[in-house]
């Protein structure tokens, strides 16, 4: 199935679309900093967009919506008015970040305004449902994280799983690694990373590094483009096999060529023609040549 790209307002659009009918939503919304003096950056989205995600959310469904560190507080809270859980924060940790300070001088020299960035939070939330988990797995696929398909790689002997935790059997269709008793890597964890050497041991989290110059020159203009391999991880933590994964916020669809590739289907939303242009040639070049 063609991934289905919309242009417009993503509140006026996503009333359009029918109740539970998407797996996940995984988007990177304004974060309210005015970045770059753009119109669209002027506020964190309202508790109205999100109650409209949610309500097109099957029961048990994630969102995961990046913010910026000064607004953060504000996401979660619009988030959470809106009727979703929040289940927790991921912290995305780059070292390539650049101070926006203003250094002072003369006696004052040594003291700024700004610490660098280092990190972009992702609010982790989910549409409330009834029932066990289990049990929404089994009549929606959603309510749980994809553990063994988002396990972090290591070089290490970690050993067989208890045979309590083997009970969990299968998910999506497929085999659970872990329910065989086999484990493929450690356990995802709420911290992502570039590589920086401040991290120490890094085997313990994924790694992803910042937008790649290949990322960028798909002929892509947009301002904050995420990682293709960032997007592509987060995707799959939280989309069941064959899911169907919404961005609201598009930009230029680095949600959507990381759903296409992970095998998923892809509903995006975008304002801006020029973006959803360029939204549209990228994902549309997945598989291409």
């Amino acid at each position: 199935m063609e991934p289905t790209l919309m242009l417009g307002d993503c509140l006026e659009v996503l009333r359009t679309l029918p109740d539970n009918s998407v797996d996940s939503v995984v988007t990177d919304p304004p974060y309210g900093l005015s970045f770059m003096g753009k119109k669209w950056d002027y506020d964190v989205p309202a508790s109205e967009v999100w109650a409209e995600c949610m309500r097109v959310l099957k029961p048990g469904g994630h969102l995961l919506a990046f913010a910026g560190t000064r607004t953060q507080h504000r996401m979660a809270v619009r988030i959470e008015d809106a009727g979703f859980e929040i289940r927790d924060m991921i912290a995305w940790v780059y070292g390539s970040g650049f101070p926006k300070s203003h250094n002072l001088k003369d006696e004052w020299q040594g003291w700024g305004t700004a610490l660098k960035p280092a990190l972009e939070p992702i609010t982790v939330a989910r549409k409330p449902f009834t029932g066990t988990v289990a049990a929404n797995v089994l009549a929606h696929g959603t309510g749980a994280i994809n553990v063994d398909g988002c396990r972090v790689g290591t070089d290490e002997k970690l050993g067989r799983i208890n045979n309590q935790a083997a009970t969990w059997g299968t998910y999506g269709g497929g085999p659970n690694r872990a329910a065989l008793g086999e484990v493929s890597g450690r356990w995802p964890a709420n911290l992502i990373h570039d590589g920086g050497e401040f991290l120490g041991e890094q085997a313990r989290f994924f790694y992803c590094a910042k937008a790649s110059k290949k990322d960028r020159d798909e002929g892509n203009i947009h301002p904050t483009v995420k990682p293709t391999d960032l997007m592509r991880y987060l995707c799959r933590l939280v989309t069941p096999p064959r899911g169907v994964v919404l961005d609201p916020f598009m930009g230029s669809g680095s949600t959507g060529k990381a759903a296409k590739l992970e095998g998923f289907q892809f509903i995006g939303i975008e304002r801006e023609a020029e973006y959803l242009e360029i939204a549209k040639a990228r994902i549309e070049g997945v598989g291409a040549g």
